[in-house]
């Protein structure tokens, strides 16, 4: 697969403004005409910008992506050296579907080179084709949205998002075990989609409760295969450039916090951002914040510590709990390495092998075993594989 046929080359405006030599643009390779691009496989991430529609003119930078680029190139570069190839955009086929199927098979070839695909630019409908890659390859995953919403309402409109989650849940056969929602507000979700989140066990985090304690929402990204993060996320005082504002969301800091957990986990191989309506900026104000949250996403990337999945036994510390109330005991396990905990989850049907899964837990869940409660994570992974 020829997959730097699926691209336009980067603007050459955008890449000869770069002029320091420590920033990022300079430290990684840029797909554009006066460069040499070599083998994939060399590469550790892979930028992708998906631009809203083609330009006559190469040297309009209009693209959300482009406009991304222009301010994350002259970020500062991060501590380690990155191994980082930016393919360019995107081209569009002759249809919707055309580009989702595209993008599907272009982050197929990448995961199977071991690269990491960051997404810039595009709607909801990415995520749905992100999940189209996992299923190709027949790999069971979870999604982490950072929305302002929950993605699963029945209706498609003006004032809705794409429901791709809908769309994946009402598959006969989906390889979607686990969702979660970081940041949804209350006054913007119907009760029927809180229940429908409910009835399918999934997970979701109110903006008010995630405020006091962000870091609870690390191992649910930990955990997770993909993360789609919306802009809607934050409040439209810091980024201004969306179609649906809210006044109420995520502060600049709380979203970089959330996408360099999302590098640390060692898990997660698929990162976008989503949703940037760049004729609404104020004085670049949004496309600055994207490019800072994917600037932090990939240092969080080169400092993962590499303890999941299970390494070394013996690289961690085992703790077991006993409750009153089931019938077996709690194991949980703290890395060395990273402080992180997971939880052990067994389990399987009367005619099934029996299977144990290592989720992501907190520390707090560990607490709240030793005080006879079980965990919400344990307890609604125990209910899908039994």
């Amino acid at each position: 697969m020829n997959i730097f046929s699926y691209f336009d080359q980067v603007n050459e405006k955008i890449c000869r403004s770069i002029q320091n030599r420590s920033t990022f643009g300079y430290s990684i390779k840029i797909n554009w005409k006066n460069s040499t691009v070599h083998e994939l496989k060399q590469y550790d991430l892979a930028l992708i910008g998906i631009s809203e529609q083609k330009t006559e003119n190469p040297n309009n930078i209009s693209s959300t992506p482009d406009k991304i680029r222009q301010k994350l190139y002259n970020l500062y570069s991060i501590a380690k050296k990155p191994s980082i190839i930016d393919l360019g955009n995107l081209r569009h086929g002759k249809t919707e579907k055309d580009t989702l199927i595209a993008l599907r098979d272009i982050i197929c070839e990448l995961y199977n080179h071991n690269i990491l695909p960051v997404i810039i630019g595009g709607t909801q409908e990415l995520a749905y084709a992100c999940y189209l890659a996992y299923e190709k390859m027949e790999q069971t995953i979870n999604i982490v949205s950072v929305d302002s919403r929950l993605n699963i309402s029945e209706q498609d409109n003006e004032d809705c998002h794409f429901s791709y989650l809908s769309k994946i849940a009402g598959q006969q056969k989906n390889f979607l075990f686990n969702y979660a929602n970081i940041g949804y507000q209350t006054y913007l979700v119907s009760l029927e989609e809180t229940d429908k989140m409910n009835k399918l066990m999934f997970d979701s985090y109110r903006l008010g409760s995630l405020r006091p304690n962000i870091e609870e929402a690390e191992p649910v990204i930990r955990d997770s295969d993909i993360m789609c993060f919306d802009i809607h996320a934050v409040r439209q005082s810091e980024a201004p450039a969306q179609k649906n504002p809210s006044p109420n969301g995520l502060y600049c800091e709380e979203a970089c916090s959330i996408a360099r957990y999302a590098g640390l986990s060692d898990r997660l191989s698929c990162f976008n951002i989503i949703g940037i309506e760049p004729d609404l900026d104020i004085n670049n104000m949004t496309t600055h914040l994207a490019a800072q949250i994917i600037w932090f996403f990939i240092e969080g990337f080169y400092y993962r510590k590499n303890d999941y999945p299970f390494t070394d036994i013996d690289q961690y510390t085992k703790f077991i709990v006993t409750l009153n109330n089931i019938s077996h005991d709690l194991t949980f396990y703290k890395s060395n390495a990273s402080g992180r905990w997971w939880i052990e989850v067994t389990g399987g049907n009367k005619n099934e092998k029996k299977c144990n899964l290592f989720i992501a837990c907190s520390y707090t869940d560990y607490q709240k075993a030793c005080n006879q409660e079980i965990p919400d994570r344990w307890w609604k992974t125990y209910q899908k594989i039994n």
